[in-house]
């Protein structure tokens, strides 16, 4: 939704303002949790039922009150919105569209709101939020039946996959054609989900593969219409719990690695299949997905630049969607140099591996597969992604106070922030 007058908040570009997270990452929504009061047992989940710690619940009218002041503040320009399961899923459900409820009738809140459906609330309850937020999601939780009923015995897959289901057939019905039926307008309703349903898994929590996490993903996908699926490492924060993992290697990393893989299911036309097969079923943390996968299709390499097809340059690493087009278009005005891939902008630390230009190869050195690999390693000199937050600290560590100053303020490590 755009500007409206009597309304506050927009969605159109650039109408998303943005907050900083200590670790650097974008931030634009209030995430918040309606309740943290769960009924639900689930092994990995800090709210889980027996976890001993302090409950709290918001009520429609507070979390109504926090979002318009942290707009009005411009802090976010929007709403993301979850809960723990308190009393019922339907009890849950309602309060949470009665506060969703309570910003678009009332307080004519017109900014972008996502809200985490509650697995299991009534159909007519989804309708009525569908109608009333931009995005919603419905957590898979983890990625095969047999994990969730593992570690969340209280779950029923269906009551996952139908609500989705039900979304996607709504958001087909309803969004095609940008209908807003006669009901809708009597409510004063907009179009039904117009952002999409997402999803979300855990990752590590299961000895579950990256290829059986990543042909999940690609079923989603597929049959549920999905716009995005987010992936979640499990980091362990369970203690003595002999169904989880004691120890996670390189959650983070691993994460990453599976968003790369998941934008080329996206966006590079790469089947789960292709990445990742039953002899090479996981990512490897050293290189990303797209040299893994091109390593292991050496025969089909290098390419030529100049007469390769769109769908084929979308398979050399370092050519991105945008590059492999502008390669395209430059093309009709006389053959691509080296240098014209320089200034296209292409990544030629890793596609010069790939490709030849006017037949020539800049590789240097045999295509084999040792070493590329250890090439595309060494080139890659960024340091591993971090397994926790970052403080200012750890990022710095060189730049500190003077000692006497530490000394005065009672020792520790304070940061010198422009002195």
């Amino acid at each position: 939704r755009g500007k409206k007058n009597g309304m506050i908040g927009n969605t159109a570009l650039p109408g998303i303002c943005h907050s900083w997270s200590e670790d650097g990452r974008c931030i634009s929504l209030l995430k918040i949790l309606f309740s943290n009061k769960c009924i639900y047992n689930c092994a990995y989940c800090v709210n889980r039922a027996s976890n001993d710690f302090p409950r709290a619940e918001l009520t429609p009218d507070e979390l109504v009150q926090i979002t318009m002041n942290f707009y009005k503040r411009n802090y976010i320009e929007g709403l993301f919105l979850s809960s723990a399961v308190t009393v019922s899923p339907n009890h849950t459900m309602e309060r949470m569209v009665a506060a969703i409820r309570k910003l678009r009738k009332e307080e004519n809140f017109n900014g972008y709101i996502h809200l985490k459906a509650i697995p299991g609330a009534d159909k007519k309850l989804l309708k009525e939020a569908g109608f009333l937020v931009d995005r919603m999601s419905i957590n898979l939780e983890l990625p095969t039946t047999a994990g969730l009923k593992l570690l969340a015995p209280e779950k029923e897959p269906e009551q996952i996959t139908k609500p989705m289901q039900y979304l996607r057939d709504e958001i087909a019905e309803y969004q095609p054609r940008g209908i807003i039926t006669p009901s809708s307008l009597r409510q004063g309703l907009g179009k039904f989900v117009p952002a999409g349903q997402t999803t979300q898994m855990m990752i590590g929590a299961t000895p579950d593969t990256d290829r059986t996490i990543i042909r999940a993903s690609q079923a989603m996908y597929n049959g549920l219409l999905l716009k995005r699926v987010y992936y979640s490492a499990y980091v362990p924060i369970v203690q003595n719990n002999q169904l989880l993992p004691t120890e996670v290697k390189t959650p983070l990393l691993r994460e990453h690695r599976l968003y790369q893989a998941d934008w080329l299911l996206r966006f590079y036309n790469f089947s789960a299949d292709e990445i990742l097969t039953p002899e090479d079923p996981n990512l490897d943390m050293a290189i990303d997905p797209k040299c893994q996968w091109a390593l292991r299709h050496l025969d089909q390499f290098p390419i030529e630049v100049n007469k390769a097809n769109l769908e084929t340059l979308l398979r050399i690493p370092g050519i991105g969607n945008v590059s492999a087009r502008k390669i395209i278009a430059t093309r009709r005005f006389g053959p691509i140099t080296y240098d014209n891939l320089k200034a296209l902008g292409i990544v030629l630390k890793r596609a010069r591996y790939f490709i030849t230009c006017g037949g020539k190869y800049y590789g240097e050195g045999d295509i084999e597969v040792g070493r590329l690999r250890n090439e595309l390693i060494v080139m890659d000199k960024k340091p591993a992604l971090p397994t926790s937050q970052l403080n200012f600290v750890d990022l710095y560590p060189e730049v500190f106070v003077t000692p006497e100053l530490t000394k005065a303020l009672g020792g520790g490590n304070y940061v010198r922030l422009g002195l």
